[in-house]
């Protein structure tokens, strides 16, 4: 392990720079990466999607998608299929967008604005979930929903395991709960932290997951045993977005502290740390390179929103 920190140190010693896009006119609420790693999308205040494609050592600029009537809040990639995305917006209404036609080919209905969302692992099935805690889980071939499950607790992130068959969500209570899938039977309820639980995180090995709280921690639960074997504590601020390396080894956590930490999974130890001028909403690690994207609530001026995508893990220049 100690061989993996020094060398996973030096590779960021020497590979640390971070590329800015200006790709919206608001704030990026949301990145994520295609599940081969050649796109990467952003989803805005300013009603947008914006698609890049990973040129050698900077993000080329692909498409704009536009059509929702509100902010776009959480985007996610179809899990399977590198062309296939999918959003929620404020507009009450998920769209899917495919990369080869440039457009939206559905546009689903819902009963509320959505703020969160999720693809199964086998993309058959699409969670999103609104400011009432209602959670809709629409089939993803026929758009059309199968259930809705209405929560009695604030409900702030959802996701599947990596097997697909428990549905998890982070509450407002400081609680994880994991329900059965697809019958939706509560199964257990992890008290996890003593304040909000923001957002959770599955690692691509099926080893751990991770939450991040109002309370400035990150615990990491082992994910067979459902036991919280660590917790790191080096930001100040609610942590609200998490993103583990395509290996599994590294975690990264963003709040409204100025820089992102870079974690060794199995220890905790710090690995590195990005500066940032402003808190950050969103990161995500490339599915199979250690370069990570993120987003901050970046300005202009005093006043207007920059909207910049940047991402993070480039070769220094020469």
């Amino acid at each position: 392990m100690s061989a993996y920190i020094e060398n996973i140190q030096k590779h960021f010693l020497n590979n640390n720079r971070i590329r800015d896009t200006l790709a919206h006119t608001a704030k990026v609420h949301s990145v994520a990466w295609s599940c081969d790693g050649r796109r990467l999308a952003s989803g805005s205040f300013d009603k947008s999607v914006c698609i890049y494609s990973l040129e050698r050592d900077r993000l080329g600029k692909e498409n704009i998608f536009r059509g929702h009537g509100d902010s776009v809040d959480q985007l996610c990639w179809h899990p399977k299929n590198s062309d296939q995305l999918v959003t929620a917006s404020g507009d009450k209404t998920i769209r899917i967008w495919d990369t080869r036609s440039a457009k939206s080919v559905a546009t689903v209905n819902t009963k509320g604005e959505n703020i969160n969302i999720c693809w199964s692992p086998d993309g058959t099935t699409i969670a999103v979930g609104n400011k009432e805690d209602l959670v809709t889980f629409i089939d993803a071939r026929t758009h059309r929903s199968r259930t809705d499950e209405q929560f009695k607790y604030e409900v702030n992130e959802i996701s599947w395991n990596n097997d697909g068959d428990l549905f998890f969500l982070t509450s407002g209570q400081g609680t994880i709960n994991i329900l059965s899938y697809p019958d939706l039977k509560p199964l257990h309820t992890l008290t996890a932290h003593p304040a909000n639980c923001i957002c959770i995180e599955f690692d691509p090995i099926g080893t751990y997951f991770a939450t991040g709280s109002t309370d400035a921690l990150v615990s990491l639960w082992d994910l067979s045993e459902l036991v919280c074997v660590r917790t790191f504590s080096r930001l100040d601020w609610p942590v609200r977005t998490l993103s583990f390396s395509h290996d599994g080894q590294l975690l990264a956590s963003a709040s409204e502290d100025l820089v992102i930490d870079i974690a060794m999974v199995e220890t905790g130890e710090k690995v590195a740390e990005i500066p940032c001028e402003t808190p950050t909403f969103t990161v995500a690690w490339h599915p199979k390179k250690h370069l990570l994207a993120f987003a901050c609530d970046d300005k202009h001026d005093r006043d207007r929103d920059s909207g910049t995508v940047k991402v993070w893990g480039f070769p220094n220049e020469p």
